[in-house]
């Protein structure tokens, strides 16, 4: 191993780096790992939990089961311990701007502001559920549409929310303009630019929202890139998984088209529809008569492609495949009673797990692995983002190899 201090950060790397070697940390000083993979599908910076991720060719979802990944030669101690301590950072040394990574990630002194484009059904209903429950972490609310009187009307009506007492105290909800859109901590995405109507005979309406809602999030990431965004930038709208890559690729093309890494980095961004599929398999399970609803676990997109299973210790295969179907469906479900399936959807996956996420707690969201965006349980640490790693049975791995393999194929 060899050892570096760069811009004054003690740094590791198995591969030999052009600067002065220095000694091993000792006990208790702070160490970050450089890792060399290729830049445009990996995340710049993240939280080591194993050290076959050291190791690693790339990412997968074979990071979510470290023993899916090629054994670690012998590592110090010194890398070791930090690792059993949650305390290694991993930077990739071949992102343009590594050198900005190396630094733990500080946490916030105050409460945060969370804007959010686009106040349509969802967007006001994720908006309800961050005024009700965001006081502790969230200081105001800020929201922009292309239709004034949309802003206007949930101004005035989340503004009128409150406890007689004022107390507990509620975040602001207020409007901003296109000019101060990313000057906030948290970009919510929940436009979209068409909405199969109830009724119509699409069977995938997630998929069908994807040509005109890949432009628009362009738009976005392009001027998030022109605005330095340095938040999260967090995408609401379907189909949720393949926009995030959209977004984070838009984001990151200089003017001639190529990709130069200088726009959002990739662990910036994550897709916000896991949380209702979550949601929807403990709801199913529960009719199924499975006791332990916490062991159901739920991975991959928002739509098809979803892997739902029973449990990771006592996985049963053919209940699994029919509780996925269901929770798949489920929204068509509502859509046959002739309603828009949107509240679940606003609240289980939106407003519930971004708060869950910005008090550093496991949320469900869709996070890079190897240049698509994958949903599994995951985490903010000052270390960077940690995804839950876990014993997946053989079958169960299958499937989540299959689904890795339609994500890519989107493009």
């Amino acid at each position: 191993m060899n050892y570096y201090c760069i811009e004054g950060v003690l740094c590791a790397s198995m591969t030999a780096l052009d600067f002065p070697e220095v000694a091993p940390p000792k006990e208790g000083e702070a160490l970050v790992y450089l890792t060399h993979l290729p830049c445009q599908e990996n995340r710049a910076k993240f939280r080591v939990t194993h050290p076959a991720q050291l190791v690693s060719s790339g990412e997968s979802v074979a990071w979510l089961d470290p023993k899916r990944l090629p054994l670690a030669p012998p590592l110090p101690v010194e890398v070791l311990t930090r690792i059993s301590k949650g305390t290694l950072s991993a930077v990739n040394y071949n992102h343009p701007r590594w050198r900005e990574l190396l630094s733990p990630i500080a946490k916030p002194t105050g409460k945060l502001r969370v804007h959010l484009v686009a106040v349509g059904d969802v967007g006001g209903t994720f908006a309800t559920g961050l005024k009700l429950l965001g006081g502790d972490c969230i200081e105001t609310i800020g929201l922009f549409d292309l239709n004034p009187a949309s802003v206007e009307r949930w101004v005035q009506e989340l503004g009128q929310v409150n406890y007689c007492d004022g107390n507990p105290a509620m975040p602001t909800v207020e409007s901003v303009t296109g000019t101060a859109l990313f000057d906030c901590d948290v970009l919510v995405f929940a436009a979209t630019k068409t909405i199969p109507a109830v009724g119509s005979d699409i069977a995938d309406v997630r998929m069908a929202q994807l040509g005109a809602n890949r432009e628009l999030i362009a738009h976005y990431g392009k001027l998030a890139r022109e605005a330095h965004f340095g938040g999260l930038f967090m995408v609401l709208s379907d189909p949720v998984d393949p926009l995030c890559r959209k977004v984070y690729e838009a984001s990151n093309q200089g003017e001639d088209g190529q990709w130069d890494g200088m726009g959002l980095l990739p662990e910036q961004v994550q897709g916000f529809g896991l949380g209702v599929m979550q949601a929807r398999a403990m709801y199913y399970a529960k009719e199924a008569g499975i006791e332990q609803l916490d062991a159901v676990r739920s991975f991959g997109p928002h739509g098809q492609g979803l892997v739902v299973a029973n449990s990771l210790d006592a996985y049963d295969h053919a209940l699994s495949e029919a509780l996925t179907i269901q929770v798949i469906t489920a929204n068509l479900k509502i859509r046959e009673l002739g309603y828009k399936p949107y509240v679940a959807p606003a609240l289980s996956s939106g407003a519930f797990q971004l708060l869950c996420a910005l008090r550093g707690q496991y949320h469900e969201s869709s996070v890079c692995l190897g240049g698509i965006w994958f949903g599994a349980r995951n985490r903010f640490t000052p270390y960077g983002v940690e995804v839950m790693t876990q014993t997946i049975p053989d079958a169960l791995y299958q499937r989540l190899v299959e689904t890795q393999a339609q994500l890519y194929n989107i493009g």
